[in-house]
């Protein structure tokens, strides 16, 4: 099973190899995750996965090939199915102190199992109340809502918290690269956009080149310093805020604060559906303190990195016209104006918070990515991480 396991990573395109596979087998042998789905979910991610981009694809193929499977041992209990109504919760036997004090475990994991399957095989009706069979209530080591020091919970809700199984539906959330980001995965796709460099005042240690110093000087110490190595990559964002964008402010702000860690050289500013003739820093005094475009592409060198973030939806006029700007009259069109910032620096691109498949059915939108030549990317992870790309 695992050996198709194994080739079902393979074909969902996880880049899985057989040294790592050959680790499971060696951590499974080891008796890591023993006849426990959960366990071995993330003792196979453990070992497999050697990069956090690949999680998402890794946990849609393990529910696809794990579906409907509860145990991962005993052929039986995979096979073996228990009727909903015996789970029903209709008596909790409540025990005193002196009863739940005669009751002793029935013994070892594995005297468990072969009991279970045994009982399996002899019960053919619903139970509720007793010692043996497996039902709800009762001091049975099998079944729900009742109490036994040592023994399977089936469905239901943990209670004493001495379960030494539990048997029942385990849901595994698929995560997929289409979703909105988290800042966790905002950074991870951040660190892509990287170029190291030592500059700054020297105040590290080099212990290599300490160590080869020192052995020249026949055992005297001579110590080496070293500037810290910072990412050199800058960064401009364009932030569309209010509007339509509202309902996405939740992903800005995770991207605003990724960015804030990643990147030493960043700036930022916010417009408003479309770029005119300034921008602002602060949406309080939006109307009062402005920036103008003109500074920003005189203040600023091509070899900034720049990403707009916005829903390119609005009306075409404000793309389009001079004087559709909704709030203010503009003498030049939008269009003009992004066009002089996708002319001016190297690497430009949109990320745009609405689902790809309705780009197409709005006009703007489909004439902002003209304007950008077709580098405006969906804000989700593979999204970012072609823009990234597309930046570096």
């Amino acid at each position: 099973m695992l050996i198709d396991f194994f080739l079902f990573l393979k074909k969902s395109k996880l880049p899985v190899s057989i040294r790592e596979f050959l680790d499971l087998l060696k951590a499974l042998k080891s008796g890591m995750a023993y006849a426990d789905l959960d366990a071995f979910y993330y003792l196979s991610r453990l070992t497999l996965v050697k990069d956090e981009r690949h999680f998402d694809k890794f946990d849609q193929a393990f529910t696809q090939y794990f579906d409907g499977i509860q145990t991962l041992d005993h052929a039986n209990l995979m096979n073996a199915e228990i009727p909903d109504e015996w789970l029903r919760k209709e008596i909790e036997k409540m025990l005193t102190a002196e009863e739940i004090a005669a009751l002793k475990p029935l013994g070892d994991l594995q005297k468990l199992m072969e009991e279970f399957e045994k009982r399996l095989q002899e019960q053919k009706e619903r139970h509720q109340g007793g010692n043996k069979w497996i039902g709800t209530g009762g001091t049975s080591p099998y079944g729900a809502y009742g109490y036994n020091p040592a023994g399977f919970r089936i469905g239901g809700a943990s209670r004493n918290k001495t379960a030494v199984k539990v048997w029942e539906k385990r849901q595994f959330a698929n995560l997929d690269d289409q979703v909105q980001l988290g800042v966790r995965n905002i950074k991870v796709a951040l660190r892509r956009l990287r170029k190291m460099a030592r500059k700054g005042s020297q105040d590290l240690l080099d212990i290599d080149s300490t160590i080869s110093a020192t052995a020249k000087q026949a055992g005297w110490l001579d110590l080496k310093m070293v500037a810290e190595r910072r990412n050199q990559v800058k960064v401009l964002l364009f932030f569309d805020v209010g509007g339509s964008m509202d309902p996405h402010i939740k992903t800005c702000e995770e991207l605003f604060s990724a960015a804030r860690t990643e990147f030493k050289h960043m700036e930022y500013f916010y417009f408003h559906n479309c770029i005119y003739d300034s921008v602002w820093k602060n949406n309080m005094r939006r109307l009062t303190e402005k920036t103008s475009i003109w500074d920003i592409l005189h203040k600023y060198g091509k070899d900034y990195k720049v990403i707009f973030i916005g829903d390119a939806a609005m009306s075409p006029y404000e793309v389009a016209t001079p004087g559709g700007c909704i709030e203010d009259w503009n003498e030049e069109a939008g269009e003009v104006w992004l066009k002089r910032i996708t002319d001016h620096f190297d690497r430009v691109i949109w990320l745009n918070p609405e689902p790809e498949r309705t780009w197409s059915y709005i006009g703007s939108t489909v004439m902002i990515q003209k304007i950008f030549k077709d580098t405006m990317f969906p804000l989700t992870l593979s999204g970012l991480e072609k823009g990234i790309r597309y930046l570096v």
